[in-house]
């Protein structure tokens, strides 16, 4: 560990001697890191200044490359106004690389809403989440024990630029803090554990940090989810999901005992889960929750006006390492979903993600199929995502249906934004389907009429 720090304080100090952008320069920096969940949630709030003599449109976010790889979101707005004037302008946030980046460091390009002349500034929020971030320690434990994990960050914010001022939060779930890293000043006050303020800090700075603390939410992961979305255009949509669940703890050690979990539910296996939420749209109808051995009874159904909630039990509960799949279906209603273009054109707007509430998932494909013979299939999304076409074949199918594959990595529930799907389709046929099972009677028919006909001749004879 030491020697990795080291490596990387030469490289930040060797990329210095010729790093550029030091026209910005941050006044002042908080971080707030949530720790409650297996899901890492990061604020920073960054007070801007240009010090240079030309407008400048845009800045560079810094990520050491231990949390590139499990960076799942990073969004940024600029406030204008005071209090409860305030409002929140959606900036423009993407990947970037920048040629001889110290120790692999990755990067986010935030590009102002209008350039920053010299000695402006700007006040920015970003928000970035991380999965996978929280390491047990130890790595496997008993059934009567409590889930003690590891976080690794730094005390100082990672960043191209000077920063005269900054402090960091970290949040617990719980004030059981079994040590953490002191950087003075740092103190600890229940949950919450302080880091600054620190002045005058030089681009690129870097104090390591590990805290070690009690977290028993449960680590719900979707090793990989495909939900299927089928348009039909005789009156609704028909999805089903197909789950890989694992529960992404410390791992069980021991013999799992029902008694006690039963008996004493919040000491014997307080890590573990045994029920699911999962918010599905309003107006569902036809639910249905089964695994490879058939339908699970163990689900309530609460429907409403803006959601649904499915509240469900797997099998058996859930402790570190351990695995569980099953299927959830169900039908909504077309209209509410599916509506014209003004140019003509057909098309979706459903809701990306996972369904299940707070929940990571490795990989997410979401198959959208269209109806046999739409033509001409686009998507809207406001993230990158891996697009793909496929053809399915169903009943009564004659060249068969389009199918729009879109598939994202390390999904979390930020991703649970409305996409849309267009189009486009010739009502004539609509009429394939019905024409198919038409001549199917109609062939029946003729072969029942001739089979008589035969019948009736050789009792003639």
């Amino acid at each position: 560990m030491a020697a990795r720090i080291w490596i990387f304080s030469v490289a930040v100090a060797l990329f210095l001697s010729f790093s550029s952008g030091h026209d910005l320069q941050i006044v002042n920096a908080e971080r707030r890191i949530d720790l409650s969940s297996h899901i890492v949630n990061a604020f920073l709030t960054l007070k801007v200044e240009n010090i240079g003599k030309d407008p400048a449109a845009d800045m560079l976010l810094a990520f050491p490359p231990t949390q590139i790889k499990h960076l799942s979101m990073v969004q940024a707005m600029a406030i204008t106004g005071k209090k409860k004037k305030k409002t929140y302008l959606p900036l423009d946030v993407k990947p970037t690389e920048q040629p001889d980046a110290p120790n692999d460091t990755g990067y986010f390009l935030v590009s102002f809403a209008t350039p920053l002349t010299p000695g402006e500034t700007v006040t920015l929020e970003v928000l970035y989440i991380l999965t996978h971030s929280l390491e047990p320690f130890p790595s496997e434990i008993a059934q009567s024990e409590s889930q003690l994990v590891y976080y690794r960050d730094s005390a100082v914010i990672l960043s191209p630029y000077h920063i005269k001022q900054q402090t960091t939060f970290f949040k617990t779930p719980s004030a059981r803090v079994e040590s953490f890293t002191s950087v003075d000043p740092a103190n600890r006050a229940g949950k919450e554990i302080k880091y600054g303020p620190y002045e005058d800090r030089a681009p690129y700075s870097y104090a390591p940090v590990i805290v070690h603390f009690e977290n028993n939410s449960p680590f719900v992961v979707v090793e990989e989810l495909v939900r299927e979305i089928e348009i039909s255009h005789w009156g609704s949509l028909q999805i089903t999901e197909h789950y890989r669940l694992t529960h992404g703890g410390a791992r069980h050690k021991g013999v799992f005992s029902r008694v006690d979990y039963q008996s004493r539910r919040s000491i014997s296996g307080s890590s573990s889960f045994n029920a699911l939420l999962a918010v599905l749209p309003p107006k569902v109808n036809s639910v249905y929750y089964r695994d490879n051995i058939g339908n699970i009874s163990t689900s309530h159904l609460r429907t409403g006006f803006k959601k649904s909630e499915l509240e469900f039990e797997p099998r058996y509960p859930l402790f570190g390492g351990w695995r569980a799949t099953f299927i959830i279906g169900y039908r909504v209603p077309l209209e509410d979903y599916l509506f014209e273009a003004p140019d003509g054109r057909r098309y979706l707007n459903f809701t990306f993600g996972c369904p299940l509430v707070e929940t990571i998932v490795n990989k997410l494909t979401i198959k959208v199929v269209l109806p046999e013979g739409s033509k001409d299939p686009s998507t809207v999304l406001p993230f990158t995502v891996n697009q793909d076409l496929q053809v399915k074949y169903s009943y009564l199918d004659i060249v068969g249906r389009t199918v729009v594959v879109l598939q994202k990595d390390n999904v979390v529930p930020t991703h649970n934004v409305p996409f849309q799907v267009y189009y486009t389709f010739k009502p004539i046929y609509m009429l394939a389907e019905p024409f198919m099972l038409v001549s199917a009677f109609f062939f029946v028919f003729v072969a029942s009429l001739a089979y008589v006909h035969i019948d009736l001749n050789i009792v003639k004879k």
